[in-house]
């Protein structure tokens, strides 16, 4: 029977109801709280009520998930017992007040078990377990009467607790401040290429990465999750042999259940390119997500480990568009243009100040505009240009490249089409040859034939400009 177990006051009201506490019979908890060692932290939505089953008394806290400094949101620990057995506490940020707990053995009061989940209810959770098991240092059983003796070769955890902090009550303490837990085990950063060659379904991996491209831009203000794919690359991908069979970079999907701290967001808002340590993503089926408990941190000396092993030290090599181009990673194009989509080219004014497009016409002053986001009055705007090509590129022969134009690409491919009318022919533009350009892909299709939609992207670069090349095509 599943319980419900409430700590308040040194007592425990237990219950078998699986969503609200109800008083059935009085519970001791242990004086002074749990002792477990903190694993891991990450930020976390607030869980809902579920059920719960009373802990054994006197266990040692051995984990904690990487508190982080947003208090407004809840955050997320891992903790381990003496015993073995884990539990993730859910609690608000102000109850670790900035502690740094990670690796440290601590009392645990004032929980309460929301649930009790085993590996088939929540396999992310365990994909997250499993690498911190076997444990490093022996662990206790139960043996005769009251007496423990340690185990070495224990099966591994089937169950986890959920818990929550009361509010008022919940405390999290460290037993020792300075000195990190025997049972403790710390990340592994690992290369990608390494990550990349490893098989096997639903892993934990941690990784140092370079960020070069992102989409949508991130807002640093705008709190709501939402999906991001993020491309990445480190040295091991960059330097690999042409023949390996592994790409140079590789997309990133960041779920909306993966919490990014402020200053996560604060940099990625800058759009320049920058490296990032992704601790405890999931990597699926040749996929690499960053998911509920994946914690995105910048480079920094944390518990031991290192970051300069994996930095870039030359430009980025991109890969060529072929048959095992995947969707929303980056690749180089190039082609010649056979087609002109011009059912969508279009050109529209914009401000050239500013850069805005909400342009109104001036009666008063012919030609003129007024500007929507700066207010100011446009003689000499800029033109922007709206247009897709149909490349035939050497490495799909047999497959239709459909690409969207960047605005400097469209003025280089148009300036020797320009008519004396201000239109364009589109005959003049045929059988030129586009690229390389580098190119974010949309969309793979292959039924009922071979497509592949791409748009024209900039690389982030270290100062925020773009660090792709500016295709210029040649005089006829």
């Amino acid at each position: 029977m599943s319980l419900l177990c409430v700590y308040q006051d040194g007592m425990a009201w237990c219950s078998s109801s699986r969503t609200a506490v109800h008083t059935c019979q009085r519970w001791k908890s242990p004086k002074g709280g749990r002792q477990f060692l903190l694993i891991r932290g990450t930020q976390a939505t607030p869980p809902a009520l579920l059920l719960c089953l009373p802990h054994p008394p006197d266990c040692a806290v051995i984990a904690l998930i990487d508190p982080l400094s947003i208090t407004s949101l809840r955050v997320c620990l891992l903790v381990q017992d003496a015993l073995g057995l884990f539990s993730e506490v859910h609690s608000e940020g102000a109850v670790l007040k900035d502690r740094e707990l990670e690796g440290k053995s601590c009392r645990l009061a004032g929980m309460k078990v929301l649930q009790k989940v085993t590996r088939g209810r929540m396999t992310e959770l365990f994909s997250l377990i499993d690498t911190m098991w076997p444990p490093v240092a022996p662990l206790k059983a139960p043996g005769h009467g009251p007496a423990f003796e340690e185990k070495t070769h224990l099966p591994p955890p089937s169950f986890c607790y959920i818990l929550t902090a009361h509010p008022n009550l919940g405390q999290i303490d460290a037993i020792e401040e300075d000195s990190i837990s025997k049972l403790y085990q710390p990340p592994i950063p690992r290369s990608l290429r390494e990550i990349l060659q490893t098989d096997g379904p639903c892993t934990r991996c941690s990784f140092y990465a370079r960020v070069i491209y992102q989409r949508p831009q991130v807002n640093s203000s705008l709190l709501e999750p939402r999906e991001l794919w993020l491309v990445v690359t480190d040295v091991t991908l960059q330097t690999q042999d042409e023949g390996s069979g592994l790409p140079k970079t590789m997309p990133v999907r960041v779920a909306p259940s993966c919490v990014l701290g402020q200053e996560v967001r604060d940099t990625l808002s800058e759009a320049t390119s920058k490296s990032f340590f992704f601790r405890d993503a999931l990597r699926d089926q040749g996929q690499l997500v960053c998911i509920g408990r994946t914690v995105l941190l910048l480079p920094k000396p944390h518990l031991g480990v290192a970051s300069g092993v994996w930095e870039l030290t030359s430009p980025v090599r991109l890969d060529e568009l072929d048959s095992v181009t995947r969707v929303n990673s980056i690749c180089s194009v190039q082609g010649a243009v056979v087609a002109v989509d011009e059912s969508t080219a279009c050109s529209w004014p914009a401000c050239d100040l500013c850069g805005g497009e909400r342009l109104e016409r001036r009666p008063e002053d012919r030609g003129a505009f007024s500007c929507g986001d700066c207010s100011r009055v446009v003689t000499s705007p800029l033109l922007r240009r709206h247009l897709q090509v149909f490349l035939d590129c050497p490495l799909r022969p047999q497959c239709t490249v459909r690409v969207k134009l960047l605005q400097h690409s469209i003025s280089s491919l148009l300036r020797f089409a320009a008519c004396e009318d201000g239109s364009y022919e589109v005959r003049s533009v045929l059988g030129k040859e586009v690229g390389p350009i580098t190119c974010f892909v949309r969309s793979i299709t292959t039924r009922p034939a071979s497509c592949v939609g791409l748009e024209e992207v900039e690389l982030l670069s270290e100062g925020g400009a773009s660090s792709a090349h500016r295709w210029q095509p040649q005089d006829p």
